[in-house]
């Protein structure tokens, strides 16, 4: 079983001069999930190397089990700070692709036509796809092998017009993830704030937010052994 997990390269909160990348706890969690299941993982990002870190997502407050146990892996942290460049991964190569989010999806996956282009590729092999919290923005421009939208009439979630509000960042982001997945004819539904909510349609996982990276996973690796 081979897992390619896609980062961010991106690390300004728009015009704001604050920080971002992804988001810890939803890189850690999928990644012990999956390599506690024996699996091989491959790290790629858009520029390659150290993807940028959301350093809210490194505050004492926002540490978890997989966090902590991310701190003390050498070999994890080595993987990490040497992501391949995305256009140098192959679906060909993958049992299937996971996306963590943070905020920086939402200006360098959306729109990436390699990010776009491998998705898609995953989908006509019948390879599931998984993407978490403001991930599912790397979606949006993805189609399916019948040339829609590849969200359409799809059960997805993501990020909350509410979970942003909370962080105050909603004239920040480029656009509002619920909004986007609906006006694309996804089949948007949500759970409360915070809370893991998972969704899985087909061969698509999509999680609320970053207490719903660790289930999302579970979900994907379920698909994995179904297939």
């Amino acid at each position: 079983m081979k897992v390619l997990i896609v980062l961010t390269s991106h690390d300004k909160l728009g015009d704001t001069g604050k920080p971002t990348g992804f988001w810890l706890e939803e890189f850690a969690a999928p990644y012990y999930v999956f390599k506690d299941a024996g699996a091989e993982i491959v790290l790629a990002s858009p520029k390659g190397g150290q993807p940028p870190l959301d350093p809210k997502s490194d505050a004492p407050d926002a540490q978890t089990e997989a966090t902590k146990r991310f701190k003390d892996d050498g070999e994890a942290n080595a993987l990490l700070a040497n992501t391949r460049k995305l256009d140098e991964v192959s679906a060909a190569d993958f049992d299937t692709v996971f996306y963590p989010g943070g905020h920086g999806p939402l200006w360098d996956l959306t729109g990436n036509a390699t990010s776009i282009a491998l998705i898609e590729s995953f989908i006509k092999a019948r390879k599931p796809v998984g993407a978490v919290c403001h991930a599912p923005a790397a979606l949006v421009q993805v189609r399916g092998v019948d040339g829609e939208y590849l969200v359409k009439g799809k059960r997805v979630t993501g990020f909350t017009n509410t979970e942003e509000e909370g962080v105050q960042l909603t004239e920040v982001v480029p656009f509002l993830l619920e909004d986007k997945l609906k006006e694309i004819g996804g089949d948007y539904s949500k759970g409360p704030d915070w809370s893991s909510y998972v969704l899985v349609d087909g061969l698509l996982v999509t999680g609320q937010n970053p207490a719903s990276s660790e289930e999302a996973a579970k979900e994907l690796l379920k698909l994995l052994k179904a297939g």
